[in-house]
Order: structure tokens, then sequence, then C-alpha cells
């Protein structure tokens, strides 16, 4: 099986190519990619503590899913996708924001990602994939970012940095975009 690819794209996202994906990370190129956010009614946000086996950040609590599109995907297709495949379900989702960031990680590897935000609403338990989720929760997003002040090192760096930059754009609470 051939290794997944990104797409490379420049600052303002627009394809300039493909790349594997672990080769990108060790060249730290800037590429496309997603991180889903999924709320229940009660308003807390489904989390993820990503599986112990992933080749960066393994153990750290995150978004409920975050991946990379595929050439010809949109960014809601692959939000999707990704969602069934990691936490068993899909749901209907909303783009609200993007951003770009570069994080370092301790193996060599760089996350540099031009990062769609995307949000969805979910009031079932998902179906983890236990070759990419360990476990999940649900929490509000005030406990959310009281325990990420207090344990930051528990914590994704995208994760992090979503939640200092686009808190509003994640808050469902109070929106009539919940059904």
């Amino acid at each position: 099986m051939l290794e997944e690819q990104v797409i490379l794209v420049n600052e303002k996202d627009e394809q300039i190519g493909l790349m594997a994906k672990m080769e990108a990370h060790e060249k730290a190129l800037l590429h496309r990619a997603f991180s889903v956010f999924v709320f229940n009614d009660k308003n807390e946000l489904l989390l993820q503590q990503r599986a112990l086996s992933k080749y960066h950040t393994p153990g750290l609590w995150t978004n409920t899913c975050c991946s990379h599109q595929r050439e010809g995907e949109s960014n809601l297709e692959a939000g999707k996708r990704r969602l069934q495949e990691e936490m068993g379900f899909v749901t209907e989702l909303e783009e609200r924001t993007s951003f770009i960031y570069k994080a370092p990680f301790d193996n060599g590897l760089t996350e540099h990602e031009f990062d769609h935000i995307m949000v969805g609403y979910f009031n079932d338990e998902p179906q983890i994939n236990p070759e990419e989720v360990e476990a999940y929760k649900w929490m509000l997003l005030e406990d959310v970012k009281t325990d990420m002040k207090r344990n930051p090192e528990l914590y994704t760096a995208w994760f992090k940095i979503i939640f200092e930059k686009f808190y509003d754009f994640i808050n469902i609470e109070n929106e009539s975009y919940r059904k």
C-alpha cells in the first residue's frame, strides 16, 4: 500500500503539489489539513485521546478528529470520511474558519498546516477505532479551557492554538446551528 499523500499548498490554500505525508512532515512543508469539533445537546465537546501507537503526539487529548484532505476531496467530505474512520459515525459539518500553524515535535517531525476548522453536532456515543483513538470523553468548553491551562502537556499543539485563537468559531452554545 502506498503511503498517504498530503496536498501541499501556498499561504492562500492553493494546491501546489502532492507529497508523501511523512516526507511533508519531515520537511515541514505547508499542507492542507482539517480539525473537526463535534458537540452534543449538552454543549459538550467530544474529545479524543490519540492512540498510543501514533507517530506523533501519542496519548495526547485533542479535538474530535483531524487529518488531511485527499486530492479532489472537499474539506467537508474529508471531515466526514475521517470522522467515520476514527470515531465510527458521520454527521453534518459546517466549516467555520481556517488558519496556518507550525508545530515541531520531539521526534524531528513538524506539523505545518493550513488547517480548516469544522463544527458538527452528534448526540450518541462514538464507536472508536482503537488504531486511531485510545479513549474519548465529552467536556464543556469552559472545562476544557480550564484543564488546558492547568495541564497543557496533555493536549496537542493544534488543539491549544485553536482554543487560544479561535474559541469563538468553535463555541456553539446559544447558536442556531444546533439542530
